[in-house]
């Protein structure tokens, strides 16, 4: 007799299952929500549930802290994360019943082997559900927007508080997918006639947001070669650099890519590095994809080991370095749960690829810094730290479309400049 076949996991034991694996080994909720095969209304639902979970669980533990004999974060596994779905559906999804949610609720504890506290499941879940119209005041706006008291506090010292507020309310909201136009292939508004949803981004140029959801790898526009996803901050970097045909780039921490790819339209040679070959291969792939292989090679390579045979080799050398990632919570919200005390190492790695990638810079060569975070340590700190002791590098001024001068750097804002938050600062190496 054939065994029965095994259904998928619902929307709600995927998410489940999610969550555990950010929580026990670390892993992104965007990976992991991509290498997901399921229908597509239990796929849009478990994106949903993932996302809503991450961006209010700091909230959602309040609110259910308040019903909740124990601490939500002292139950058993899964049950917070089972209660933090549940009350997720019941506070924001308007179109899942609240007894539905409860009903689901109870039925995973069960499965997922915590029947004994099925009922604490129920109780605290149909309390929120009767309750939610008086719920209790938040206390702030670092709990209102499910951010740890150490980021809005670190961000508070820059921003102040009331466009901090501002900064973490936009990491809540989901932003629209932002591509580069393959000039190359095509232009700009053949694109949008092309890709239904499609806008151009205020005010990066060739940039074009996309909405309406699904995988752009699906698109027919993406297989002919005619965009690649890559932010509208990121996408300044090679800008920034002023690459011109026939310069010699090299992209230090190249992957994903998007930097390569925008030298090397802007008419750069391009030594494409990084320590993963894995991430390698995908950037071949992608070159060969836009038409641009014959001008980006790949090499594994570790931006801390100097290779004497690149030095004073390239007229551009970028470093997008490691970071903390606080300007891409919007696009990752898991970022904003990661241990504070790691981040205390990034400033030393980061300066360690800084020098040495300064050495590779041929004099009257560009030197442009990138972070995709908005933190002062990680970032002005660095490069204040680099030209202290390289008198033989300077910043130097440059201008961004929409955006007019800047003196040699530049910290972008979600909330300020529809992009993620990016810092980029330009160096040039003396002449002579």
């Amino acid at each position: 007799m054939p065994s029965p076949v095994k259904q998928p996991p619902s929307a709600r034991d995927a998410a489940l299952d999610i969550l555990t694996a950010c929580r026990r080994q670390g892993a992104w909720a965007d990976a992991a929500l991509n290498a997901r095969v399921m229908p597509a209304t239990e796929a849009a639902l478990c994106a949903r549930l993932v996302y809503g979970v991450l961006q209010n669980r700091i909230l959602l533990d309040f609110y259910l802290n308040a019903f909740c004999k124990q601490k939500v974060s002292h139950l058993q596994e899964p049950l917070a994360d089972i209660l933090r779905i549940g009350a997720y559906q019941i506070l924001f999804l308007d179109r899942v019943p609240d007894h539905a949610a409860v009903n689901e609720a109870v039925k995973q504890s069960v499965r997922a082997g915590r029947k004994p506290a099925s009922g604490m499941v129920n109780a605290v879940l149909r309390r929120l559900s009767r309750e939610k119209a008086s719920l209790p005041a938040i206390p702030d706006a670092a709990t209102r927007h499910s951010h740890p008291y150490w980021i809005a506090e670190r961000v508070g010292a820059v921003l102040g508080a009331e466009e901090t507020e501002r900064f973490m309310a936009e990491n809540n909201r989901i932003p629209p997918i932002t591509v580069r136009v393959n000039t190359e292939r095509a232009t700009p508004e053949a694109l949008l006639s092309e890709l239904p949803g499609a806008a151009r981004h205020p005010w990066v140029p060739d940039c074009l947001e996309l909405s309406g959801g699904g995988a752009v790898t699906g698109l027919q526009a993406f297989r002919d070669g005619k965009f690649y996803v890559q932010d509208a901050a990121a996408q300044l970097v090679t800008r920034v650099a002023g690459i011109t045909r026939g310069q010699s780039v090299l992209d230090v921490c190249a992957a994903p890519g998007g930097k390569s790819f925008g030298a090397a339209l802007d008419g750069g040679a391009v030594l494409s590095c990084d320590v993963n070959a894995n991430k390698l291969r995908r950037i071949a792939d992608g070159a060969a994809r836009l038409g641009l292989a014959g001008r980006i090679r790949t090499e594994q390579a570790d931006g801390r080991d100097f290779r004497p045979e690149w030095e004073a080799k390239f007229d551009a050398v970028l470093v997008d370095a490691p970071c903390s990632g606080l300007g891409i919570i919007r696009k990752k919200p898991d970022i904003r749960y990661r241990d504070p005390a790691a981040l205390s190492e990034l400033p030393e790695l980061q300066y360690a690829l800084l020098r040495n990638a300064a050495r590779y810079v041929r004099r009257g060569g560009a030197l442009v810094y990138s972070t995709c975070t908005v933190l002062p340590e990680e970032n002005e700190a660095v490069t204040d730290r680099f030209l202290s002791g390289n008198p033989d590098f300077r910043r130097v001024a440059f201008v961004l479309p929409g955006r007019g001068d800047f003196p040699g750097q530049v910290t972008l804002w979600p909330q300020r400049d529809n992009t993620d938050g990016f810092y980029i600062c330009r160096m040039e190496r003396d002449a002579t």
